[in-house]
């Protein structure tokens, strides 16, 4: 489409009639939009908190098994005496 045929293609549906809005519309949207606004910040504070939570774990953990430590022999290594 060149650049007029997309200009006339807007003017045509501007020239129309507007469809009828209802008088609530904007009272829902903003109903509807703290709804959403609220959810989402509860979703992040979860989040959040598991996240902490998680993160403890592996320290309790991490100090407990101590990982970067290498693990005890199974055997004792062989006697070469005197």
């Amino acid at each position: 489409m060149r650049y007029g045929d997309k200009e006339a293609a807007v003017r045509r549906l501007l020239d129309t009639p507007h469809p009828p809005v209802p008088r609530d519309l904007a009272a829902r949207a903003a109903a509807r939009g703290g709804r959403v606004r609220r959810r989402e910040r509860v979703v992040r504070r979860i989040g959040g908190v598991l996240a902490g939570l998680a993160a403890l774990g592996f320290t309790v953990w991490a100090a407990e098994v101590r990982p970067w430590e290498r693990p005890p022999a199974a055997t004792t290594p062989p006697f070469a005496g005197p």
